[in-house]
């Protein structure tokens, strides 16, 4: 495989315009990567992360949730080199105190045109279900980590309620069940970080735009995929009237679907049907990871906040 290479492609100006001057054809100026921008930063980034994460919960949270993450991105590269699509290695986000587990992801940058619809959709599902295969095991040690208290109510100070997908209520009722009515589970490290790989497996399958989820939609079902991203815009929207956690998040969909999916080189190829029942089994696993209310806050409580925020300066 060729060496990868950056550089500046402008487009050619129009040559049917009478009033512009024929213009010389402009080549494209390529430079090849050195080894920090293939690899260094990328590493950087990624310690970055991990001593972000440590500060927020430790070790066990670095472990868990690296490894997810790690997981979810290698999946989109491992797929992306299958294809020959050339594609950056993951770049992690750490964010100190700005999220409450030290970072807000990764991502992998794709550079070069999908050849067709097959190889969009194995691209854009590799990474959730790689994620949540990973996930599994950190939540099955993360649910006999947690700890049961009685429920201090919803008022208490210091603590911060979550909501549970499917698959997490089923975990704590399988292995514990010793959460009964007036208790609650305290998460450790490891079920953080479980949780936060189930949402983000989640968030990502949601069928818009650039998200994977987007990806698979329009392989599985071309450009009428727009109307279910535009459905799930709708229902997002519906989710931010119940809960204000959802408000970034929506505004970044609706940067993500305003347009159509860009087309892949070749959209006749058939996508076959072994395809469509993976497709149907990550639409499971969205079930099984979302919850409408991933962080118990109230619009009043949101306002009230805001409040004593701007009068306290």
């Amino acid at each position: 495989m060729s060496e990868p290479l950056r550089g500046f492609d402008p487009r050619p100006l129009p040559s049917d315009d009478p009033w512009l001057v024929p213009q010389p054809e402009r080549r494209r100026i390529l430079v090849p990567e050195g080894p920090f921008e293939r690899y260094g930063r990328h590493v950087l980034l990624f310690l970055l992360t991990a001593v972000s994460v440590y500060t927020m919960g430790g070790p066990y949270l670095v472990a868990g949730l690296l490894s997810i993450l790690f997981a979810h991105e290698m999946g989109h590269y491992i797929a992306c080199r299958i294809y020959r699509v050339e594609a950056t290695l993951p770049y992690f986000l750490p964010a100190p105190f700005i999220s409450f587990v030290g970072t807000l992801g990764a991502f992998i940058r794709i550079r070069s045109p999908i050849p067709n619809r097959k190889a969009l959709f194995d691209i854009g599902v590799a990474g959730p279900l790689a994620g949540f295969f990973v996930c599994l095991p950190v939540l099955v040690l993360g649910t006999l980590q947690a700890t049961v208290i009685p429920d201090p109510g919803p008022d208490a100070a210091g603590f911060l309620y979550f909501g549970d997908p499917l698959l997490v209520q089923w975990a704590y009722a399988w292995l514990r069940g010793d959460a009964g009515p007036g208790n609650t589970f305290v998460m450790g490290p490891l079920a953080e970080a479980a949780w936060f790989g189930l949402f983000v497996t989640a968030l990502n399958l949601m069928p818009v735009g650039q998200l994977d989820g987007g990806h698979v939609c329009h392989a599985l079902l071309g450009r009428r995929a727009i109307v279910v991203s535009r459905v799930a815009l709708v229902g997002c929207l519906f989710l931010l009237y119940l809960r204000p956690t959802w408000l970034v998040w929506c505004l970044l969909l609706l940067m993500l679907g305003r347009r159509p999916h860009p087309p892949t080189l070749d959209e006749s190829a058939p996508v076959g049907r072994a395809r469509i029942a993976i497709g149907l089994f990550a639409a499971l696993v969205f079930v099984l990871c979302f919850t409408p209310s991933p962080i118990i806050v109230s619009w009043a409580d949101f306002r009230q906040g805001l409040a004593e925020l701007f009068t306290s300066r």
